[in-house]
């Protein structure tokens, strides 16, 4: 059974369930990893959150329920909301209507459920290393970002910091990228020396002592990180059986090139 057979059965899960509660745990049992990994292969193949995909998924269903001519308040505690008020909130934000004007109103939006190829390969192959990491202390500089912005907001910080402080203290060799509580989106990039320095605003991180598969890259340009890090995440990721580590992956500039580090159990 390929990875996406195991998408297909979640998907399938979801629907038989979009008005129960949802276990992640029973979701993630069906790729045979852990919940923080199950959500971020999840998110990369589809490009949405698990939580988004549900939320859309119930609202659609919603939409329905109504046009039958179910109550707005049967309707919202059905599909898992405290209160009519929260859920007509999040129905005229993705239907663009009130759920009391939908029997008047044919403009509804479906967001249908995903279906995977079953058929698809993954054939790319990749070299990689287990290593062990000791407890890492690094200081820098960070800019807020998003799934979206990311290809752009990280070299862009990392050129600047370059350019303001390389002459003094050097390149930076290390960057990280830091995740929300769902550990599904991106909210920070991080630039990074191994090294305290100083320099007004700079910021202190904490990387734990972990175990990591390490992707050796044979450069340091930000294209060929990305390219790498696509691979890993949409080619190794969801066909092996390594559980993450919710703790940032690094990424290890020296001697011309990059080391990718992904934190493992």
């Amino acid at each position: 059974m390929n990875v996406y057979e195991n998408l297909n059965k979640i998907t399938e899960y979801i629907e038989e369930n979009l008005d129960n509660d949802i276990d992640y745990n029973i979701i993630a049992r069906f790729m045979g990893v852990n919940t923080y990994t199950m959500q971020r292969v999840f998110s990369l193949l589809t490009d949405t959150t698990l939580s988004e995909y549900i939320r859309k998924r119930r609202l659609s269903a919603a939409a329905y329920d109504l046009y039958k001519g179910e109550k707005v308040i049967d309707t919202a505690i059905k599909y898992g909301y405290n209160n009519a008020t929260s859920f007509s909130r999040a129905f005229l934000a993705f239907h663009g209507i009130k759920p009391s004007k939908v029997k008047n109103l044919a403009n509804l939006k479906n967001f249908p459920r995903i279906v995977f190829n079953v058929d698809v390969a993954i054939t790319s192959s990749m070299e990689y290393k287990i290593v062990y990491q000791d407890e890492l202390t690094l200081y820098g500089f960070s800019t807020k970002t998003n799934n979206t912005s990311i290809k752009n907001d990280a070299p862009s910080l990392f050129e600047k910091i370059s350019l303001d402080y390389a002459d003094k203290f050097g390149s930076p060799n290390y960057a990280i990228i830091t995740y929300d509580l769902e550990r599904e989106n991106c909210t920070s990039y991080w630039v990074l020396y191994d090294k305290k320095i100083s320099v007004k605003n700079i910021k202190k991180i904490v990387i734990p002592k972990s175990k990591f598969l390490l992707f050796r890259i044979y450069s340091q340009d930000a294209k060929d990180i990305q390219v790498m890090s696509n691979k890993f995440y949409k080619d190794f990721l969801p066909s092996c059986n390594y559980n993450l580590k919710p703790i940032p992956e690094l990424e290890h500039y020296h001697d011309g090139i990059t080391d990718f580090l992904v934190p493992i159990y």
